[in-house]
């Protein structure tokens, strides 16, 4: 945890908070702190600081804080993310909150599995729950938008050049195709499949929605090397 992040319930007063919960648990076991330590602390959605720990026991802590940093700004992309298995999922939340993915698209394919849907890594509670884990790793406090679309054809051809217009639209698929462009200045739209990628019938809606098909090389990535692998590459 290389930011302690704090949610609104935790303040007692408008520079104070207590906490009671596996942060508490983790500065005493992990980090080891001691009365008068400083930590840096963020607030959820707002900004990032310092924290001097005023009082220490068992069951609580409390902390004075002090907010004065903006959150890193976030990459000027829109994931549209075919649903991957359920482990998967979630180590996938982690990486797009710590890579500063501002928007996530879950959608349905062909390839992916109907009993993928019925995940409780989909409850709203649990996706919060990985995406401040990813923020924790990379100090962040800004929680990224994820939305879920569970029909394919309507979401691409509807609602998705919206979406893309005006950004570079493109669809990491494996094949004879142009290399994933490098180091990009502009707003993305970046489709990813799902294991063994997208069907050709996909790969037409999505071009059609303005989103091209590049490629990163011979070797077929699973999803979650292939979300961090096209990340690291466009920016």
């Amino acid at each position: 945890m290389n930011l302690l992040l704090l949610e609104e319930a935790d303040f007692s007063a408008a520079d104070r908070v207590v906490l009671r919960d596996r942060r508490l648990t983790h500065m005493q076991q992990v980090q080891r702190v001691a009365v008068g330590d400083s930590l840096r602390v963020g607030r959820i959605g707002g900004l990032m600081g310092r924290a001097e720990v005023l009082r220490l026991s068992a069951g609580e802590a409390e902390l004075q804080i002090s907010l004065d940093q903006p959150a890193p700004a976030k990459l000027p992309l829109t994931m549209v993310l075919a649903l991957p298995r359920p482990k998967m999922l979630r180590r996938v939340f982690q990486t797009i909150a710590a890579m500063g993915v501002p928007r996530l698209i879950l959608v349905n394919s062909y390839r992916v599995e109907k009993s993928f849907w019925q995940t409780p890594f989909l409850e709203p509670e649990a996706i919060r729950e990985q995406l401040i884990l990813g923020l924790e790793q990379s100090r962040d406090t800004v929680l990224p938008e994820v939305v879920i679309e569970k029909r394919f054809k309507p979401f691409v051809e509807d609602r998705l050049p919206a979406i893309a217009d005006g950004t570079l639209g493109l669809v990491g698929h494996p094949g004879d195709y142009p290399p994933c462009p490098r180091a990009v200045d502009t707003a993305v739209t970046l489709a990813i499949g799902p294991e063994g990628g997208w069907i050709p019938y996909e790969v037409e809606l999505l071009a059609k929605a303005g989103l091209q098909p590049v490629q990163l090389g011979e070797r077929i990535l699973r999803v979650e090397t292939a979300v961090t692998a096209l990340l690291a590459r466009l920016y």
